[in-house]
């Protein structure tokens, strides 16, 4: 039962008043009936939003005003859709006027005009007189609302803790990642877990069981031990599944085949699935976490983990007693609520960033009694914690303490008191962002601007000033994250997921109003929801709409594809009969679905802000979507196949998102597009043949942030390219200018193309800059600017006219710098370090040279002792530089990854980096190590990789005394390696051993020989195999002996 959803009306009901204030009353001055009742609205709405604190306070324990604020909250959507109403109407006019005016077309001039000439007012009244009917029955249902709020006994409360009203002060909100933490509680189960699964289970499949309440931790410790150190070592595949309560053995077989070999499968037969998944670990040390199971069918479980053999071992979190004894454990660890010391830990270091109360003394009596609050829930802890880490002032906390919501019983509404009062307390505009995310499914994994786009497109974010899309959606977003609604994906860290219990508290408060379709859990929409997701399947018929039938006015229809391996199909009844009856929508996404065509519909979607047709095989956009006057975002990445889009889009005023990653079949961007003064992300400027002059209108863009591509460049000259004024633009952190391949076009000048990037000069607060397929001779002195004191990373990608580098050196903050592809360089020198320079490349981190092919020459200047370079580089890597002579440079002491691929000419060394954690060195003329056998040991390697190398100049005691203590090391195409004892018996330490295409190594004959490899010390894995004969050995879970000739 919803009991504490509706606090967020005071900010829609503001935001309302203001949409009133600012253009509704406006636009309808001249119609008396209307104007009227919009005054009236005007002036009844401040006083029911006066009583809402108090509303929201005695709704927990009455039904009826519980009930006065659902009506409420239902009729404030639809007074809202009827001002979205007049907003269109509004805009359409103001466009249609400033066609006319452009337009030299004297029919224009003929239409006669009865109102001062201004047509648009004649042309309104027929609409407005439409609006009379629905504005009545808005004022009417005001007028009831009143009468009830009286009988109701609500009041105002002059008297507000900053808290509720979301104005208090508030500290920059900041990221309470997990790992920034101390885990805190279950050290003593964790180790037990760790011990028993690097243990030996031969016999079978073995089973740990984390068995405790909602909120305890279960899920924490199983991520803890999953991503051990050591358990990474003793496993070779791994997998995590989200289970919650919908157990479909398919889908789970399907989600463990996924995660663990990271390969898609399309059966639906359960048969063949599990077949395949028993092919692919046999013989294999597997972990597999089935995470919050609630199934009690005994043969559900034993039909789920009948591919599992010997090796296998899996950890189950539930909720359920039950559950755990059906999957009959090896070992069950129940967690019990944890002690006040260590709940006090967990709450301190959320609340102050402490691990007790020492430093704060002021908060320690009353933050204990707190903490006793929690009863032992970790959740709980992190929680409150969470909530008060943004409130400072002593009575806050005392009345935290004191709310009534802790003494409110579970079971009203499902969700732990500390909860309730988390959210009871959060700022009202992160309240309704928060409830709409109750669409998203449990355990669905999400980025952070994929729900800042739908936060803007059910405008979760206006304010008077226009937001950017970035600043204000981040800092909600990031205020949440600190609040602990959202944690940091363990499995990929850049995405978040809400925890079960926070996802079930995003439903309560939700109510009706936000709904979901899972799986077999498909359930029947209110005639109130507006906001739902559903969870896509390979062919989506009809029949999985049949709930949509039911609602007329739903605001978000958002697939979601939880597998991500395959493109589901969508039946076209969906496209031409369902989506037109859904005329209130703000967010359609039909994302990933194998659709080539739209119908031509969007005339009747005049409210939607947000569409997303990414990853569909769409050629083209209908006109009619051009006439979505209101939208704000479209979405068409990857879009491989769409090849125009509309030649009206210059109509789409509102549009600050348009995102074309990936759609690379699309010829040009469409004239008129200096129209979208709004736009802040524009992904890609796609100049087309012929087109040239169409740069100018970047002029007209200067909101554009974030990532920008500027290409087709070929088409442009000089002049034009100047008036894009790319310097004016702050806000581009990434810029690419980009030419086509085609350099060797004979209509393609050296000097104009040279004039192009003059002139396309960016802003000094660039961070990013890459220069792709450019024809010029010569680099721009702007490239290496000083003056750039924000770049961090610039790329020089086949620019294959160039015959030098710029100064780079110069560019004193520079982390990361890759050239390839510059054909025409044979020489790197003191000209890349700049004048001038004691410390060149200070920051520098990543330095790439690939595809280099007429590379001669590296000259560092090394014995000029005055002067320090690349003092921080930590990866290196050259490929593909044929003709690159001499050896490496010695002076590179941070260097942490190093790269040498197919450069047939260069001399590698492997002793000049003491801090080497990663070598690779491939198709490399020479391999060699100089200096005495008493330098010690290059214990930091963990990765050492050798192929191909002509010449190995290290005796198998140097190679030794330099990788000896390496995690994995491989070797292949040694022509010179004999037989194992040069080096097999004594890699010790190693833990994966790889050997393979060296054809002068001897084969082992006998499994005696092959046996003799279980004696190295420290080794887990070895493989050997060889041109003429073969042996594949894995030590110590698999043995294989087979001869290919």
């Amino acid at each position: 039962m919803s009991v504490i959803g509706e606090a967020a009306l005071s900010v829609f009901l503001e935001l309302l008043g203001g949409k009133l204030l600012d253009s509704a009353l406006n636009f309808v001055a001249d119609h008396k009936q209307l104007h009227w009742q919009l005054k009236q609205w005007e002036s009844i709405l401040p006083d029911i939003q006066a009583v809402l604190d108090d509303a929201e306070e005695k709704q927990i324990k009455n039904m009826g005003v519980k009930n006065w604020l659902e009506d409420l909250q239902d009729l404030a959507y639809d007074m809202d859709d009827i001002l979205d109403e007049f907003a269109y109407e509004e805009l359409r006019l103001k466009l249609q006027k400033t066609q006319a005016q452009a337009s030299t077309c004297k029919v224009w001039k003929l239409i006669p005009t009865y109102f001062t000439g201004d047509s648009s007012t004649l042309t309104s009244f027929p609409f407005k007189n439409s609006m009379i009917p629905k504005v009545k029955e808005i004022t009417a249902r005001l007028n009831s609302l009143t009468t009830r709020r009286s009988s109701l006994g609500l009041s105002e409360i002059l008297s507000q803790a900053p808290t509720s009203k979301g104005n208090q002060p508030r500290l920059q909100p900041t990221s309470v990642m997990d790992e920034a933490v101390e885990y805190v509680g279950r050290h003593k189960e964790k180790q037990e877990m760790i011990e028993l699964l690097k243990g030996n289970n031969s016999n079978g499949v073995s089973v740990l069981s984390i068995v405790g309440m909602g909120g305890m931790g279960k899920t924490t410790l199983a991520q803890l031990v999953y991503n051990d150190a050591t358990i990474n070592k003793s496993f070779d595949l791994k997998a995590w599944v989200c289970v919650s309560d919908n157990f479909d053995a398919i889908a789970i077989t399907k989600a463990i085949l996924q995660s663990s070999t990271s390969e898609s499968c399309d059966y639906s037969n359960l048969d063949l699935l599990q077949a395949k998944l028993k092919e692919k670990l046999s013989g294999k040390r597997i972990l597999l976490v089935l995470d919050d199971i609630w199934n009690e069918n005994y043969n559900d479980w034993t039909i789920l983990r009948s591919p599992f053999g010997p090796g296998t071992y899996i950890i189950v979190t539930t909720r359920l007693q039950i559950v755990s004894s059906i999957v009959d454990p090896h070992k069950a660890f129940h967690l019990d609520t944890l002690s006040d010391d260590d709940c006090s830990s967990i709450f301190t270091q959320h609340a102050l960033k402490a691990r007790n109360f020492d430093g704060h003394l002021q908060f320690k009596e009353i933050g204990e009694k707190i903490v006793r609050r929690c009863n032992g829930l970790p959740l709980a802890a992190k929680a409150i914690g969470s909530l008060l880490r943004t409130v400072k002032y002593h009575g806050e906390w005392e009345r935290i303490y004191e709310s009534e919501i802790w003494n409110l019983p579970e079971k009203q509404c499902g969700i732990i008191p500390a909860l309730r009062l988390s959210y009871h307390h959060l700022p009202s505009y992160l309240k309704r962002c928060f409830a709409y995310c109750s669409i998203l499914p449990k355990d669905y994994e999400f980025k952070e601007e994929e729900i800042i786009l739908l936060w803007r497109a059910e405008g979760l974010l206006q304010q008077k000033a226009m937001p950017q899309i970035k600043d204000l959606g981040n800092q909600y977003f990031q205020d949440l994250v600190s609040r602990s609604y959202f944690e940091t994906s363990s499995k990929d860290k850049s995405r978040f997921v809400m925890h079960d219990l926070i996802n079930d508290l995003a439903q309560v408060v939700a109510g009706k109003i936000c709904s979901k379709l899972e799986g077999d859990k498909q359930q029947k929409f209110s005639n109130c929801t507006r906001h739902t997701s559903y969870i896509v399947s390979k062919y989506d018929t009809m029949k999985n709409f049949e709930a949509f039938n039911q609602v007329k006015l739903l605001r978000t229809f958002l697939p979601l594809n939880l597998s991500k391996n395959w493109s589901p199909y969508l039946t076209n009844v969906v496209l031409v009969d369902l989506l037109p009856r859904l005329g209130y929508l703000r967010v359609l996404s039909l994302s990933g679905y194998k659709i080539t065509e739209l119908p031509d519909v969007f005339e009747n979607l005049k409210h939607l802000r947000s569409l997303n047709f990414s990853g569909t095989d769409i050629k083209y956009l209908p006109d009619s979507l051009c006439i979505l006057y209101h939208l704000e975002t479209l979405l068409l990445k990857k879009c491989s196949k769409l090849r125009r889009l509309p030649s009206k889009m210059g109509n789409l005023v509102n549009l600050h998102y348009l995102d074309i990653r990936g759609a690379n079949s699309i010829e040009r961007i469409p004239f008129r597009i200096d129209k979208l003064t709004n736009l802040q992300r524009l992904s890609n400027f796609i100049i087309g043949e012929g087109d040239g002059c169409h740069i100018r209108a970047l002029k007209y863009l200067s909101n554009l942030k974030g990532d920008f591509r500027l290409s087709g460049l070929e088409n442009v000259n000089g002049e034009y390219a100047g008036e894009a004024k790319l310097n004016q633009k702050q806000g581009i952190h990434r810029l690419v200018l980009e030419w086509s391949r085609d350099i060797k076009n004979d209509t393609r000048k050296k000097e104009v193309e040279e004039w192009v990037l003059d002139s396309l000069h960016p802003s000094k607060k660039l961070e990013q800059l890459v220069i792709q397929n450019y024809g010029g001779a010569k680099f721009s002195t702007w490239i290496a600017d000083s003056s750039f004191e924000n770049m961090l990373s610039l790329k020089l990608h086949n620019c294959k006219n160039c015959k030098s580098l710029p100064w780079i050196g110069r560019l004193l903050l520079l982390k990361d710098l890759s050239i390839s592809g510059l054909d025409q360089v044979h020489k790197i020198g003191a000209k890349l370090f700049g004048e001038n320079q004691s410390n060149v490349f200070a920051s520098l981190e990543s330095l790439r040279f690939h595809n280099m092919r007429n590379w001669e020459e590296w000259d560092l200047c090394e014995d000029d002792e005055q002067v320090s370079k690349f003092p921080s580089l930590r990866v290196l890597s050259i490929r593909q530089c044929p003709v690159l002579l001499g050896r490496l440079p010695n002076i590179l002491q941070s260097l942490q990854k190093l790269e040498i691929y197919e450069c047939s000419s260069l001399v590698s060394s492997i002793s000049s980096f003491p801090l080497l954690c990663e070598l690779s060195v491939k198709g490399c003329e020479e391999l060699v190590d100089e200096g005495s056998l008493s330098v010690q040991k290059v214990t930091s390697l963990k990765y050492v990789s050798f192929s191909n190398i002509s010449k190995f100049n290290i005796s198998a005691e140097r190679i030794m005394l330099r990788i000896a203590n390496s995690e994995a090391f491989e070797i292949s195409g040694w022509k010179e390696l004999g037989s194992l004892s040069q080096i097999g018996l004594r890699l010790v330490g190693h833990r994966c051993i790889t050997i393979w295409n060296c054809p002068q190594l001897v084969s082992l004959e006998t499994e005696e020989e092959i046996l003799q490899l279980d004696k190295i010390p420290g080794v887990e894995s070895l493989a050997i195999r060889v041109v003429k004969g073969s042996i594949d050995y894995q030590k110590p879970y698999m043995l294989s002996h087979s001869l290919q000739e």
